[in-house]
């Protein structure tokens, strides 16, 4: 059995898709751009940089998601998934992944974005399961807060060793674990697979798996 781990944003897709629902809310006035873009532009800078404080980011993020229905929410989401997340699929990873559940492979996105923004990306992929920060919601509606340890730098591996843990596996009840991403933020969990893979990579991220030996693919 093998597992196979991916990175959504600029890895699976070409684009981030955090980034791209702030900016369609922008575009279909639900978000005010003079207050909301500037602001999106400069937490994206910070994650490329590897400086985003994650906690600062969500409660940006999230708190648009508390202000309206998760009926209306929905809606917006289809026509975001027409809009713009469609146009970042791209034919090199639709094979990537293709590849890997026609092995039979458990293959799993892992990702930073909440999971209301990337689970119809996951199915849209064909992949089952999806690891990503979770907005806290009730009664079926988002409070506007994250639920438990946020999906970002290490806390990938804490949320990986909990889904794990949760279906009785470890990271070495696999004979082989692979994982794609594009950026520095992934370090910490692209260091302790067996097969980490540069996918799309930002230049920290280059030279670190140039220096490694680690394998570099382009997908987009």
């Amino acid at each position: 059995m093998k597992l196979a781990l991916f990175d959504l944003d600029n890895t699976l897709l070409n684009g981030d898709s955090d980034f791209e629902w702030s900016q369609f809310l922008i575009r279909i006035g639900v978000l005010d751009a003079e207050l909301f873009e500037a602001q999106n532009l400069r937490f994206y800078e910070q994650y490329k940089a590897g400086t985003l404080d994650i906690h600062e980011f969500l409660d940006f993020q999230l708190k648009p998601l508390s202000r309206h229905p998760r009926s209306t929410l929905d809606t917006w989401h289809e026509q975001f998934m027409r809009d713009s997340v469609m146009p970042m699929v791209t034919v090199p990873s639709r094979a990537l992944v293709a590849q890997h559940l026609a092995a039979g492979d458990v293959c799993v996105i892992i990702t930073a974005t909440n999971s209301f923004v990337t689970a119809p990306i996951a199915r849209e992929f064909g992949i089952e399961h999806l690891i990503a920060t979770e907005p806290e919601h009730n009664g079926g509606e988002f409070t506007g807060r994250v639920a438990g340890v946020p999906s970002f730098k290490e806390g990938k591996i804490t949320r990986l060793n909990q889904w794990l843990a949760a279906r009785g596996w470890t990271l070495d009840s696999f004979q082989d674990t692979t994982f794609y991403s594009d950026s520095l933020n992934d370090l910490p969990l692209l260091k302790i697979v067996r097969h980490p893979v540069a996918a799309n990579p930002d230049d920290t991220l280059r030279s670190h798996a140039e220096k490694f030996g680690w394998p570099i693919v382009n997908l987009r």
